[in-house]
């Protein structure tokens, strides 16, 4: 590394360096990489990480957007023929192009917070190929994945990813653990794709919007909510209680919910 200048983080790529050895072992316990696995890191920086998961004798491929980084990761790791280093943005990334069929993925990353979830959307689009992911993310974006109906950080996120994943809050890390130390608290995700959904939708395309519909208005009841898409009846029909609140329902109501919809829509084209 040293016949590289040292990398400044790069606030477009909303760049902060883990450099907190303590947080890194916890991550890498986490994570708990073996040998014969096949694990993607995203964004791996100066690879903090990407050390401990090599050494596990996994298989590891990058995806690192900033090409100033590229030839300190190839200088670092590239000698290693378990590492392959791929040049470009996560968010247009092809994850599936890696797994063989059959084959599972496991995912890590540090994510800049400003890509956090449509890159989760992005991978939960191809969640056949992963087995699962672990994230360090803004506390309170793990606090909505994590949440459940009637708390606090209850919304749409929690409730999408919820539908495609179980969703494990590890443990929290402090602003002293990056350089340069970011103004809010982060925390570890687990994220580990079902292998059969508890609580399918018939259209999951219906389920995104009624659920963007009820948090519209959180603050308001379902029957005023959703009147544009569902009755008063067609909620009580679910077993639901008109005059709740969005988060006062569970995902397992949303999707009872959206089905309706799903059948409503059907029953409409074919009329």
């Amino acid at each position: 590394m040293s016949d590289f200048a040292p990398h400044r983080a790069r606030k477009r790529f909303g760049q902060n360096f883990l450099h907190d050895p303590g947080v890194i072992n916890n991550i890498l316990r986490a994570v708990a990489p073996r040998e014969g696995q096949h694990l993607v890191e995203i964004g791996p920086g100066q690879g903090a990480i990407t050390e401990g998961l090599l050494e596990s004798g996994a298989r590891l491929d990058v995806v690192e957007l900033d090409h100033d980084l590229h030839p300190l990761l190839l200088a670092r790791f590239g000698a290693n023929t378990r590492f392959e280093l791929h040049k470009g943005d996560a968010l247009k990334f092809d994850f599936s192009q890696l797994a063989p069929a059959g084959e599972k993925l496991r995912v890590v990353g540090n994510l800049p917070y400003n890509i956090s979830t449509p890159l989760m959307f992005h991978l939960l689009k191809q969640s056949d190929c992963i087995g699962d992911m672990h994230f360090m993310l803004q506390k309170e974006v793990v606090q909505r994945l994590a949440a459940g109906a009637g708390m606090n950080h209850y919304g749409r996120l929690g409730i999408m990813v919820q539908y495609h994943c179980q969703v494990e809050h590890l443990f929290d890390v402090g602003p002293g653990a990056f350089k340069p130390a970011p103004k809010v608290d982060s925390a570890i995700v687990r994220l580990t794709p079902h292998a059969q959904l508890p609580h399918p939708a018939e259209d999951p395309a219906m389920l995104e919007l009624v659920v963007r519909e009820a948090f519209n208005q959180r603050r308001k009841t379902l029957r005023n909510t959703l009147k544009p898409l569902l009755s008063e009846a067609d909620i009580i029909a679910e077993d639901l209680d008109p005059t709740l609140r969005p988060e006062q329902v569970d995902l397992a109501g949303f999707v009872r919910l959206a089905n309706r919809l799903a059948r409503q829509a059907t029953e409409d084209a074919q009329a």
